[in-house]
């Protein structure tokens, strides 16, 4: 039974259960007292945790920040770009949602902690001052009455009457205020109810608050972790087929290290001890350097290294070779020594010691001197050796009658390509095709004898058998140069005008080979070989190094991307002439780095606003959040020059196949369980400032959307050559189409034509006017007019 009410006609009789009651409201309030005083220091405890919290989740964000990856070799790929952006992308949502936590601390302070210390002092603390003037006014009027009705009975009438209305008079004054008091008690009980939960209602709702920004947040990054998780897949499928191969070239140079010598600009190098000669009494010392000789300009270079002392290195020296002459044991107390005189320093000879009589001997030889009997230190390229396969007449007969039989028996087989035959009969198969006896006689389109896997692995290994890869050693480093860098448009291009380069048989062996691997991707549903998966089978086989060096190897992802390249615009590449006004790719004329695309939050023009909610208070129409997409565009597959990545693991793809990878020599993996996400961006030069040393992940060039498609490729060569703030009230058509996200933007289909288009404010961003309606244009989505 909760407390009983208080009766204001008890406060006449004043009875003991009246004092029980009113002890018993006491209590409460006191209880009640403890109960807020406790809270508020636990409230003040929480503003200092969720500080120490904020300040720790900054740190953290402040680290990762400042952490950049390092990359081997002189490029990356976009995934890679777009993993090493991840951190700032990370570290960015981290400072975002600390701003949102500390906004909620700040109002734990405002609606929770102050109004509860008010409640306490104000109406808590009322009460106390009234119970301490109830207690001496009961005190005083009982007093009063004892003193009174002890009086004697026999003193004046006059002093007996004035007693009385003293006594009386007092006694009203105690019934008011205890009236008052009584009063005061009952309302602070009910009072307590609203004033003390509607602070913590709304200190509840400033949470709410911070965990709806938090989801918002959350909402707002979805779209950049989805790509960034595709970055990751696909960093790490190529990371298998790159360590599967440099695994192999590590195995080769194990077995046999001499024959698998990089090419040097030295003539020969290597290690020597160098004898350093003292005055009396402290004789002489050996120190180890690193020598390089160059034997056209007998130029003789050495520096001291030492390994156990950290690696430190010392001073070189150069002198031009006049001769050198073996040493003979006797002559000096160790082995395998021999002198060098200089041609710059007459009278002068330094006494070297080799790690072995075998190496005493090369050095002999390249030097000039004496015992010249073992092979050259001279690093010349290894080259392959030459299978019986030919780019000739029979080649092509072999090419067209395996994709003959692919299409017509295995364009759906999940894996196409992918699933290696047995080696015994691939080489069975492969022998017959190139016998000019049997070739005729084969027929793969009708017999069962061959199956589909067979068929494929034979026509690559016919590919790979080739004396040099179908796009040439001579131009494998000038295809590599445009998928390093630039933007989309730059790479086909450039991949468009080399391709126009390679010999008349190797083109057009290409564009056949190429047009079959375009039919195949169409049938990716099925077969599950994407652009991308068919860029990591044929990028070694098609273009694969003449040097194997771990360099080359990490080369292989860019093969990649120029094999999707090939397949996703092979009409324009192989059915038309290269643009003649475009300058010719190479090193010095690559494009700066396309900056990845980014997630939605980088690209906001204003940070969303702080909702301090009422109960009542709704979004507007305009401003309320569009509902996710739940479905992808079948256009959204494939690679990197494609509209928008998709997984591949959506489709159901296994994960690599390691025997393959071993087994399938040449493809390391020959397959890629995801689509690829490589990041997108404009090719307008003033959308992309960046150096193509520091390529930047700018928000100001990707307008904010997840559901919005790629930036488009290109923009009339009149904007292109102009800053943004020269486009100036024109029309533009849309490109792709756009779904408003905010009130203040626009709308619109393909095909849309925007009036009185302006630049905004906001970068990314142009004004227009659509139907009547003008509002922000996602700048990379229209073609302006």
């Amino acid at each position: 039974m909760g407390l009983q009410p208080l009766e204001f006609s008890d406060c006449y009789l004043d009875s003991p259960w009246f004092r029980e009651r009113i002890r018993a409201h006491e209590a409460e309030l006191e209880r009640t007292n403890k109960f807020i005083k406790e809270l508020i220091k636990d409230g003040k405890n929480l503003i200092a945790a969720t500080k120490t919290l904020s300040a720790a989740q900054r740190k953290f964000a402040h680290s990762l920040r400042d952490f950049k990856f390092e990359f081997i070799g002189d490029a990356e790929t976009d995934d890679e770009r777009c993993i090493d952006a991840s951190l700032r992308e990370f570290s960015n949502f981290l400072k975002n949602l600390e701003e949102q936590r500390e906004i909620m601390a700040l109002s734990v302070t405002e609606t929770l902690i102050k109004p509860l210390e008010k409640f306490r002092k104000e109406q808590l603390g009322a009460v106390k001052e009234e119970k301490k003037k109830f207690d001496k006014e009961t005190e005083r009027n009982y007093s009063l009455i004892d003193k009174h009705l002890n009086l004697s009975a026999k003193k004046k009438d006059s002093h007996l009457q004035e007693a009385d209305i003293q006594v009386e008079q007092n006694r009203q004054h105690f019934y008011e205020l205890s009236l008052e008091y009584v009063c005061k008690l009952q309302e602070i009980q009910e009072r307590k109810k609203f004033e003390f939960v509607e602070p913590m209602l709304s200190f509840f709702q400033g949470m709410f608050t911070f965990y709806h920004q938090g989801h918002e947040l959350a909402k707002d990054f979805n779209h950049y972790k989805m790509e960034l998780q595709i970055n990751i897949q696909n960093t790490r499928n190529r990371f298998e087929g790159t360590r599967s191969e440099v695994e192999e070239l590590m195995n080769k140079i194990r077995q046999n290290p001499k024959d698998h010598k990089r090419a040097s600009q030295f003539t020969a190098e290597g290690y020597l001890y160098v004898q350093e000669k003292r005055p009396p009494p402290f004789g002489s010392s050996w120190v180890k350097h690193y020598c390089m000789y160059r034997k056209a300009a007998k130029k003789f270079t050495m520096i001291p290294f030492e390994h156990r002392s950290g690696g430190k290195l010392g001073d070189g020296e150069v002198f031009f070779l006049k001769e050198c002459i073996r040493r003979h044991t006797d002559s000096i107390d160790r082995r395998f020594c021999f002198d060098v005189e200089a041609a710059d320093r007459p009278g002068i000879s330094l006494t070297m010691q080799a790690f072995s009589e075998e190496e005493r001997k090369q050095w002999l030889e390249v030097l000039g001197g004496k015992e010249a009997l073992f092979p050259s230190f001279n690093r010349a390229i290894i080259p392959r050796p030459e299978g019986s396969a030919q780019l000739d007449k029979m080649g092509f007969t072999i090419l067209r009658k395996c994709i003959r039989a692919v299409e017509t028996r295995g364009i759906n087989d999940q894996g196409l390509y992918r699933v290696v035959g047995v080696s015994s009969k691939v080489q069975r198969l492969l022998s017959m095709l190139m016998d000019v006896k049997t070739c005729n006689e084969v027929d793969l389109e009708n017999s069962v004898d061959w199956e589909v896997k067979t068929i494929t692995s034979a026509l690559k290994q016919y590919l790979r058998s080739l004396p040099e890869p179908l796009m040439t050693y001579e131009l494998h480093g000038d295809f590599i140069v445009p998928a390093k860098s630039g933007s989309p448009e730059s790479r086909v291009n450039a991949i468009h005008f080399l391709v126009h380069k390679l010999p008349e048989k190797n083109k057009e062996m290409l564009d056949i080979l190429v047009k079959h691997l375009t039919n195949v991707s169409n049938h990716s549903k099925q077969n599950l070989m994407t652009v991308a998966n068919l860029g990591v089978v044929f990028g070694p086989t098609l273009m694969r190094p003449q040097e194997e060096t771990v360099a080359a190897i990490m080369d292989l992802k860019f093969q990649n991307i120029v094999v999707e390249i090939l397949i996703e615009n092979h009409e324009k590449i192989f059915r038309t002439p290269p643009d003649a006004t475009l300058p010719e790719p190479g090193p010095l004329s690559a494009p700066p780095n396309a900056p990845p695309r980014q997630s939605k939050r980088q690209g906001q023009r204003t940070k969303r606003p702080v909702a301090v909610y009422n109960l009542c208070l709704e979004l507007e129409d305009g401003d309320r959040p569009s509902p996710p997409k739940e479905d992808t565009p079948p256009s959204s597959l494939d690679s990197l020059s494609s509209p928008s990545p998709t997984t591949a693991t959506a489709l159901g793809h296994p994960g690599p196949d390691r025997n393959h990878l071993l087994t399938d020599g040449g493809s390391f993996g020959d397959w890629a369980p995801t689509a690829p996400s490589q990041a997108r961006s404009s090719a307008v030069q003033w959308l992309n400032p960046q150096s193509p040393t520091t390529p930047s992940c700018s928000p100001a060039v990707t307008p904010p959307s997840p559901k919005l498609p790629p930036v488009p490729l290109s923009l009339p060569a009149t904007v292109a050559d102009k800053p943004p703030e020269s486009i100036i009230s024109r029309k533009a058509r849309a490109v792709y189409p756009c779904e408003a996200e905010h009130s203040s933007e626009l709308s619109f289909e393909i095909g849309a034509i925007f009036e009185d288009v302006q630049t905004s404010r906001e970068p990314g961003w142009l004004e227009g006017t659509l139907n009547g309606k003008r509002g922000l244009i996602p700048q990379n989505y229209v073609k302006l007019l």
